[in-house]
This record gives C-alpha cells, sequence and structure tokens, in this order.
C-alpha cells in the first residue's frame, strides 16, 4: 500500500509537470532568475509574504505562488490545520550565506572538500541551484521530517498529501526509496509547479556547471553531477 501511495504521488507530480511546462513554453525566464540573482524587494512578480502566515519578517514569494498558497491555507484553516511559511524565496547570496556558513562548521570540515559537497547537499542546496530562488517553493511550520510523523505535524503532512496539488503545490523531494537521486527527504517542502516546471525546464536548457561559481566548492559541483542529481532529483 505505501509503495502503490507513493507511486501515485510521484505519478500525479509528473503528469503536473509535463501539463504546466507545456502550458508555459512559451514563457521566457532569465538565467538571474533561475540563478537567483535577484531582488524580490524590487521585483513586481514577487509579494511580501503577510504576518499571517509566517512570523519572519521581510520574505517573499511569487505572486502567483502567493495567491494559491493563500487559496490553501484558507483551505487548511477550515479543518483546524494551520499552515505557517518558515522559508520561501532566498536569493543567491542568501544561499551563498547559509552556504558558506556550513562550508566552515566543524561536523562539515572534517570531510575532504569534495565530499563534503555532498554532506551539505543532504538538506542544502548549492547557490544558483536552489528551487528556493525561484519564489515557488516554501518550507512549512518545521525542519525536521520527525514533525510530520505525530500529533498535528501529522494531521498537516496527511493533509498536504491529500490536497496540497489541488492548489498546485507538491512535495519535490519525496521518499527516495522509489530511485530519486539527490536531497534526502523533506516532508516541509513544497513546490508551486505551475511555476517552477517550466523554470526547470528552462534551467535544463539554460543551466551549465560554469555558471555555478563563487562560492567555496563550486568547482566539485560537476564532480558531484549536482544539476542531473539533485536539481533534477524530482524527476527519477
Amino acid at each position: 500500500m505505501i509503495q502503490k501511495k507513493q507511486y501515485i504521488k510521484r505519478s500525479a507530480l509528473l503528469l503536473a509537470f509535463f501539463i504546466v511546462t507545456a502550458m508555459a513554453a512559451a514563457q521566457a525566464f532569465t538565467k538571474d532568475q533561475l540563478l537567483g540573482k535577484i531582488t524580490p524587494a524590487k521585483d513586481t512578480n514577487f509579494i511580501l509574504i503577510s504576518a499571517k502566515y509566517t512570523d519572519k519578517k521581510n520574505i517573499y514569494l511569487n505572486k502567483e505562488a502567493y495567491q494559491a498558497f493563500e487559496k490553501m491555507a484558507a483551505a487548511a484553516a477550515k479543518e483546524g490545520i494551520q499552515i505557517k511559511i518558515i522559508s520561501a524565496t532566498r536569493t543567491f547570496d542568501a544561499q551563498k550565506t547559509i552556504w558558506e556558513k556550513k562550508w566552515v562548521r566543524a561536523d562539515y570540515v572534517k570531510f575532504p572538500e569534495e565530499q563534503r559537497v555532498k554532506e551539505i547537499m543532504k538538506y542544502s542546496s548549492m547557490p544558483g541551484t536552489s528551487r528556493h530562488h525561484w519564489g515557488t517553493d516554501i518550507d512549512i511550520n518545521s525542519l525536521e521530517n520527525s514533525y510530520f510523523d505525530k500529533a498535528e505535524g501529522k494531521k498537516l503532512y496527511d493533509w498536504m498529501v491529500k490536497n496540497a496539488a489541488q492548489f498546485g503545490f507538491y512535495q519535490t523531494y519525496t521518499s527516495k526509496k522509489d530511485g530519486r537521486t539527490g536531497y534526502e527527504e523533506e516532508k516541509w517542502h513544497w513546490s508551486y509547479m505551475p511555476i517552477a516546471g517550466p523554470m526547470l525546464t528552462e534551467y535544463q536548457k539554460m543551466i551549465t556547471y560554469s555558471d555555478i561559481s563563487g562560492f567555496s566548492g563550486s568547482q566539485f559541483a560537476a564532480f558531484n553531477k549536482v544539476i542531473e542529481e539533485y536539481v533534477l532529483g524530482i524527476l527519477k
């Protein structure tokens, strides 16, 4: 039964991806947009997230994704479920700050640099490769998978699995038991596929390893197949 549910979820994700890709095939994105070299506060495609939905200050989301989220949050609230955004759009520079701090942390420094990259990428993206750059992805409620296994966390997760697709949101980093590569499972990470799907398509066309640079360990991006196994890891 569990394997069947995973298959259904994966199939739904792939179907949505192909549908929205076809619908938005004519939409163009720049390299800077795909790499997160943006300023959301000055970009009319982004909107500040209301304090109603987050405890963070000055975090943004793509406008269309935000409107879809508001509808989803309202539907969940009717069933006594609260969805809180704890992370949304992250620019290249913001991701670089996260990455560089982990690069020198004691629990990572013990690894050779090429291996250190892989260890950090269990849950954190290299700058220029994160879906959070696009303004389409949110982290909700907790950054611990265990939170979603019991009590209110499980109630929320079960609701998301059942209902989020109606609003365009999908869990991109599901269990790796079905052969998915890249990041470990993240039950908190949900992506608005009507925009993220086309952006991923354009990423494959436009971004090469020469574009992934400007931070510690970037020279090991190709060695670790960051594009093939991590950026594209939701498709396998």
